[in-house]
């Protein structure tokens, strides 16, 4: 016998259930590839399949979350399925805890189980993304924008100590930069994929190179010209635009991570505490080559 607690636990899965199934229905329809439509298809039926089986323990029919639907729906449209899924698999998985209260305790419930932790997962695998497929291109161009570019932007920091002449001279190297790291990665990518697929790498590439180059070199760019005083110290506006360029790097690294975490399983702490070590141990051993070049030149901007 159930009780009251358990049927509750079984209304609100039976609930994610159908919000699943619309979800993957959704998705599914607007799919103009066979693969991947009969891929979501399929899943969507085992999630009215499962709606169905909690449905006969407690004889209620539910409407789906509504905003759950539309947030998952978009945030897979605009960022890929595969991140918009794996994201909602994370949020609930709290649904595991009641799975475990009520096993023993529903018949067949260990079937079930076994299709949400493995017959969906390997349907999600075989799942054909572009977005994903270009992945590789997007984190060789943020890497090196990241890493450069603050090297760069630190170093001119203190070496010229202008803050629109960093700003100008960093837009600079970041595009000239980014032109050509797009170069090479269709050259790269030309030797194993057709032209149409090498092109779009480098794009890629070449795309994420010039965002991060911009996000960068807003802050030299926006902060006003002065003098600040921060806990009693009169800070020159450059450095706090520095400070801001380097919160903004790690902004940066924890997006992006947070999203490759996701959408490919990856370890995200890992991932995210390498990226910012590298990305500010560049940063920190340039702002001191650029203070050595300014004592050993003279140079005094």
């Amino acid at each position: 016998m159930l009780t009251a607690k358990q049927i509750k636990d079984i209304k609100v899965l039976q609930r994610r259930e159908l919000t699943d199934h619309y979800l993957y229905l959704k998705l599914a329809n607007r799919q103009k590839n066979e693969h991947n439509k009969e891929v979501l298809k399929k899943i969507a039926q085992d999630e009215w399949r499962h709606y169905h089986f909690w449905k006969k323990l407690t004889n209620v029919e539910m409407s789906p979350n509504k905003l759950q639907l539309i947030f998952y729906y978009f945030l897979s449209i605009i960022f890929g399925i595969t991140f918009g899924i794996r994201l909602m698999e994370r949020g609930e998985h709290k649904t595991q805890y009641l799975y475990k209260d009520l096993q023993g305790k529903v018949d067949n419930i260990d079937k079930l189980i076994q299709d949400e932790e493995e017959h969906e997962e390997q349907l999600i695998d075989a799942f054909k993304e572009e977005k994903l497929n270009y992945v590789g291109s997007m984190v060789l161009g943020l890497n090196d924008a990241l890493v450069e570019l603050t090297g760069t932007l630190a170093g001119l920091t203190f070496g010229l100590a202008d803050a629109r002449i960093v700003a100008f001279s960093g837009l600079i190297v970041g595009i000239a930069a980014s032109f050509s790291m797009a170069s090479s990665e269709y050259l790269s990518k030309k030797q194993e994929e057709s032209h149409g697929k090498a092109l779009k790498s480098a794009l890629y590439t070449g795309f994420a190179y010039i965002i991060t180059v911009v996000l960068m070199i807003i802050p030299y760019l926006i902060i006003p010209d002065n003098v600040y005083n921060i806990f009693g110290l009169n800070v020159p506006s450059i450095y706090i635009s520095l400070a801001i360029t380097l919160l903004v790097v790690i902004l940066i690294i924890l997006l992006f991570n947070f999203y490759i975490s996701v959408a490919k399983r990856l370890n995200f702490k890992k991932r995210f505490g390498e990226m910012m070590v590298i990305s500010l141990g560049v940063a920190i051993l340039s702002f001191f080559v650029g203070y050595l070049v300014k004592m050993l030149f003279g140079i005094d901007l």
